[in-house]
């Protein structure tokens, strides 16, 4: 006989995002379960063991959305989040030259390589960030239903006063940035190479596109959004990884009186008289709620979870031409001793150049020929990496004098050409990216003594990364805002009564920010 409970709230998936809706109801009086899958709550936000005395972010490695208004609503430097306060740095190296761009160094570094790129990269800057404080007020409304009633006209109307307050030319700009590639947009204030690659790596991060694909450019500033430290668009180290993020929003939900459960795997949504009033789980229990959030995949709920009878045909439709195809590959090293990039030789201040992100590229043309050779081979020859040594900052992630990196690998195809798996491919791959780090390196492949790697299958089967996809579904203009996840259905309400989104799947996407939990609790109280 199956044991039935009862709540207000019942959230499928303990990410991030369902741990904030969790925090935000439960602050309202409400009563709220959360359930995990997996053995830890997180989802991608999440620390996990390499081997023995090496820990690290496994999948999301840095800390760069997350709204301060989150942190301070939910408690969550109470509850054990630090911020490591270290100014972040980004390297860009090619085979014979690097360029290190950090406060003190970013007019030095750019007059050396591409000085007449300097005041070009200034109002570059200052575009992006004027457009992001307006995406920032954006990131936190409900986005306006496609064909929808009074409710939608005046949300329509709420975006319409936010972009107002962009001049005409930046409101002209906004829209080059939803629509245009990365490359054209960037020639049109940046000419030099390595400053281009500065600034177009964010655009391949989290989208399987080329550098010349339209809506590349918005990509770009779907990163800058956030505020870290009170300064805009910058990144940071969480103490003991991003699962800390997880843990201290677990905490504060706990305190709040929510019930969290992890081992517990949801099999399908309770819907009586067209409405969801719970789920059943892998073990046969049953637990019943006022609403059902899911914090996974769309796609992922209504393929597995939600029977088509339930929901209109079009819908079903649209959610099944719902793109997660930007996979990724994920690998996390342990290391004996840090690597010694070949074009750092004699740096005077090494440690203070490997804290912050490392890329190796030269050229957009390099990204161009990464997605080309992903698209004839599965995954490019000349991979695209964006690698951290979180525990240069942080000591508590590996052994006194060792460390771990994270290699976070665009340009992979989900499904490879020659109809292979990649769980036969996935170590072959992981060896071709070593050596190929290790070609910009003297030391760095001796010096790794083991390596968690997570093929876009792996990330799927163990974390619910659909198709590999980190974000919940492609980073892309038709996907996106009213579009999310798909028209008519961007309020984070589903087609059933009573059940809702609440993660990266919901505007405004994806990345750990919290803010698509926040939204959904918001749109669930009004409901409930």
């Amino acid at each position: 006989m199956s044991k039935k409970e009862n709540y207000d709230a019942v959230i499928i998936g303990g990410g991030h995002n369902g741990l904030a809706c969790a925090g935000y109801l439960a602050a309202k009086g409400k009563s709220v379960k959360v359930l995990e899958r997996r053995h830890i709550v997180g989802g991608a936000a999440v620390t996990e063991e390499i081997i023995p005395g090496f820990r690290n972010s496994t999948c999301s490695y840095a800390m760069s959305l997350l709204h301060p208004n989150i942190i301070a609503d939910l408690n969550l430097e109470k509850y054990g989040l630090q911020i490591h306060k270290e100014e972040h740095t980004m390297l860009v190296m090619s085979e014979n030259d690097h360029l290190f761009l950090s406060e003190k160094t970013f007019v030095d570094e750019v007059a050396r390589h591409h000085p007449d790129d300097l005041e070009g990269y200034e109002k570059l800057h200052d575009t992006i960030e004027a457009i992001a404080d307006v995406l920032r007020e954006v990131a936190f409304e409900t986005p306006p239903n496609l064909g929808g009633g009074l409710m939608d006209l005046w949300r329509t109307g709420k975006l319409a006063n936010h972009l107002r307050k962009l001049t005409p030319e930046l409101q002209a700009e906004t829209y080059r940035m939803f629509t245009m590639n990365i490359r054209d947009f960037l020639k049109r204030y940046i000419k030099g190479d390595l400053m281009q690659v500065v600034m177009a790596h964010s655009s391949q991060v989290g989208t399987l596109q080329s550098v010349d694909s339209g809506g590349t450019a918005y990509v770009l500033l779907h990163h800058m959004f956030g505020i870290v430290n009170d300064q805009k668009g910058e990144y940071a180290h969480i103490h003991g990884g991003m699962g800390s993020i997880s843990n201290a929003m677990a905490a504060s939900a706990k305190a709040r009186g929510v019930d969290i459960e992890v081992n517990a795997a949801v099999t399908s949504v309770i819907i009586e008289n067209e409405r969801a009033v719970g789920v059943t789980l892998e073990d046969g229990r049953e637990i019943r709620a006022k609403v059902v959030v899911s914090n996974i995949n769309p796609k992922l709920l209504f393929a597995e979870m939600v029977d088509e009878k339930h929901v209109p045909a079009l819908f079903t439709r649209q959610i099944k031409d719902y793109r997660c195809h930007s996979a990724t590959f994920r690998m996390n090293v342990a290391l004996d001793e840090l690597p010694k990039w070949n074009c750092l030789a004699n740096h005077d201040n090494y440690k203070e150049v490997v804290q912050g992100s490392m890329v190796i590229g030269s050229s957009l043309d390099q990204y161009q020929e990464a997605y080309e050779d992903a698209l004839k081979y599965g995954w490019s020859r000349k991979p695209i990496l964006q690698m951290m040594i979180p525990s240069v900052i942080d000591d508590s992630l590996a052994p006194e004098g060792k460390h771990v990196m994270s290699l976070f690998c665009q340009h992979f195809m989900y499904e490879l050409p020659d109809g292979r798996s990649w769980d036969d491919a996935k170590e072959e791959v992981a060896d071709y990216i070593i050596d190929w780090v290790d070609q910009h390196s003297s030391n760095f492949k001796k010096a790794v003594v083991g390596r968690k790697v997570l093929s876009p299958l792996d990330l799927e089967r163990e974390y619910g990364l659909l198709g590999g996809d980190i974000f919940h579904g492609s980073v892309v203009p038709d996907q996106l805002f009213s579009m999310r996840p798909v028209p008519g259905y961007a309020d984070y309400r589903m087609p059933v009564k009573g059940l809702y989104l609440c993660g990266s799947g919901a505007h405004p996407g994806g990345g750990v920010s919290g803010i698509p939990g926040h939204n959904a609790a918001r749109e669930i109280l009004r409901d409930i």
